[in-house]
């Protein structure tokens, strides 16, 4: 436990705070680059460097470890892959609360567990850091137009500190309660998305059976009340038959496992769910993990 009492963390946020990055991916490397153009110093980690090198090209500092990027940093933003890279990356021995400096601030923007969420925020408080669960969905397209919705769960004060550095990332910034509460709020998110792919798959075959032309039904069902961000956004990749990731099949399948796991600890039942998970993995062993969650269609149409 930190002797004093705990520190509250930085006041507020000023163009000389240091942003640390971990996880330049599809989507953070868009992320990292909407930090850097507001003008924060941009300190910057990934697992291979050269999906970094734009950053890098445009001001973007490198750090050659996790505990060097935390020791450079006052705030921390991650975007990895799997809970497992969460816990190593805070938890590990050589994890970045162990270097970040107390008073400073870590945001996991990490779909990922709500149990670890709650873990790390624990941690942290232990060493004088403050920590937020903020998860976000929009797939590759918000990332890039900064219209993200970003799901908050942690300490208000804390949320009200990172509000407008989060606001660069997203148009919804929405603070949902204490540690854990924006995963779990991302898993609602993901459970509507998981029905609502297999919906828009079997319309989509459905209208091509008919001899419906596809574009033409979009037009109408789009503004209707079946209208949804997966219907208008990824249905046009379907019909033309683009399966490049926006968001990938092998992380959807991660997300449905963690919310599944989750529904069977409250006791909830959650059959439409569960279907979804099994088509995914279906899906995924026919060698589509790698391909965006629209492939879906891939294997309903088969």
């Amino acid at each position: 436990m930190v002797d004093k009492e705990r520190v509250d963390g930085m006041k507020r946020l000023t163009k000389e705070t240091v942003i640390g990055f971990i996880g330049t991916g599809v989507m953070g490397k868009s992320m990292a680059g909407h930090i850097l153009e507001a003008g924060f110093p941009l300190v910057i980690y990934n697992r291979t460097k050269h999906k970094a090198s734009d950053l890098i090209d445009r001001g973007a500092k490198w750090a050659d470890t996790p505990k060097d990027l935390a020791e450079a940093s006052d705030l921390v933003i991650t975007i990895v892959g799997y809970p497992s890279d969460v816990e190593e990356l805070y938890l590990g021995e050589d994890g970045i609360l162990h270097h970040l400096r107390q008073g400073s601030v870590a945001i996991d923007m990490t779909t990922s567990s709500p149990a670890l969420a709650d873990a790390i925020f624990k941690s942290g408080k232990e060493k004088g850091i403050s920590t937020l669960d903020a998860p976000v969905s929009g797939g590759d397209i918000g990332a890039k137009e900064a219209r993200l919705s970003i799901m908050v769960g942690g300490e208000e004060n804390t949320f009200n500190l990172a509000k407008p550095l989060l606001e660069l990332l997203g148009t919804n910034v929405v603070y949902q309660g204490k540690p854990g509460a924006g995963q779990h709020t991302k898993m609602c998110n993901q459970i509507t998305i998981a029905s609502n792919m297999m919906g828009v798959s079997e319309a989509l075959l459905y209208a091509k059976k008919s001899g419906l032309d596809p574009d033409t039904v979009l037009k109408s069902i789009t503004s209707g009340a079946a209208g949804s961000w997966s219907l208008s956004n990824l249905v046009p990749r379907m019909i033309e038959q683009d399966y490049a990731p926006g968001f990938y099949v092998k992380h959807f399948i991660k997300d449905l496992k963690i919310a599944l796991h989750s529904a069977k600890e409250m006791e909830l039942r959650t059959p439409g769910l569960e279907l979804a998970l099994s088509l995914y993995e279906q899906l995924a062993a026919e060698g589509e993990e790698n391909s965006g969650t629209q492939a879906l269609i891939k294997l309903l149409e088969a």
